[in-house]
């Protein structure tokens, strides 16, 4: 792997990093408002981006 590929790599890893944190912030507000119908849609988001 050259070192502009390992890069791209960091990068896409901490770019899903970011978005998971996101996520999980806004699936606890969610939550806390009890808004199950935007609770789905962001815990299929999370699943998602976890595969």
């Amino acid at each position: 792997m050259t070192n502009n590929q390992k890069h791209l790599s960091d990068v896409a890893r901490l770019h899903r990093a970011n978005i998971l944190k996101s996520l999980e912030h806004r699936l606890q507000v969610a939550r806390s408002k009890g808004q199950s119908s935007l609770i789905e849609q962001l815990e299929a988001e999370r699943s998602y981006y976890k595969r």
